[in-house]
């Protein structure tokens, strides 16, 4: 039995989110599933290293497979891009060792998101970004910035109900870089509890808007309380650029 990785690209506008739900055709998963079940001619199921909501994009999602096909890489490679959707591109397949496990081998995640600050709207931004028109306080939001950054309990900045397990994650950068009226935010973190980089999005911009203060953040950690935290910014300004594992393997790309 071989296992195969994949590296995805997708833009997840008309999409329901990378999971598969039920008989829905609208999903990530369901239409590479579907794909691959075509082609090894047997019922595939592939394990991603996370979901993606509704509406968020992916640059480097993760996904592996079982299977026992004799196709080669580039067979596989060529025929997932031939038959996917436009919107859904698989950038490389790997034959990885067997253990391999998208999920519970990822170490950390990169993610970025995207605001157009401008009281004009762009009708070409408008499914990759936040429209965001309010004025901002780029200084302010990087002191917001530095807060974050660390090991904290960041069950205030989720959208998680009560769960036994660990809500505590490391955040190892938080940065904005300006390019005329867009704002592009990085995350590097070891792992991300539902929704956090939307709500954490969602405080910086109101702490930068001035309708929320710098020492908010300090509250929501020590109240543990998601009410106290900013909005829950829309989910088209999200991307997934990259999954980080300890290993590579052979790959073609």
């Amino acid at each position: 039995m071989r296992n195969i990785k994949l590296t995805i690209e997708y833009d997840g506008t008309r999409y329901l989110g990378w999971q598969r739900l039920g008989d829905s055709d609208k999903t990530i998963q369901g239409k590479i599933e579907n794909i691959l079940t075509q082609m090894t001619s047997s019922k595939i199921e592939i394990i991603g290293s996370g979901r993606t909501d509704a509406g968020t994009h992916a640059r480097g999602q993760i996904a592996n497979f079982k299977t026992n096909t004799t196709l080669s890489l580039a067979e596989m490679l060529a025929f997932l891009n031939r038959y996917l959707p436009r919107d859904i591109v698989v950038k490389k397949v790997e034959e990885v060792p067997e253990r391999f496990h998208a999920r519970y081998n990822a170490i950390g995640k990169k993610y970025s998101y995207h605001v157009c600050n401008d009281v004009i709207p762009s009708a070409f931004e408008r499914h990759f970004s936040f429209q965001y028109s309010e004025k901002l306080n780029l200084e302010l939001m990087n002191e917001a910035c530095q807060k974050l950054i660390g090991t904290h309990d960041f069950i205030g900045f989720s959208s998680l109900k009560k769960t036994k397990k660990s809500t505590t994650r490391t955040i190892n950068e938080l940065s904005i870089q300006q390019e005329g009226s867009m704002l592009h935010f990085t995350f590097v973190g070891d792992g991300f509890l539902y929704k956090m980089v939307r709500i954490i999005m969602g405080t910086i911009l109101e702490i930068g808007s001035g309708t929320m203060k710098l020492e908010t953040i300090d509250e929501i950690f020590e109240h543990k309380i998601r009410s106290d935290a900013g909005m829950t910014v829309p989910s088209q300004g999200l991307f997934l650029d990259e999954v980080y594992y300890r290993n590579e393997t052979k790959s073609i790309n």
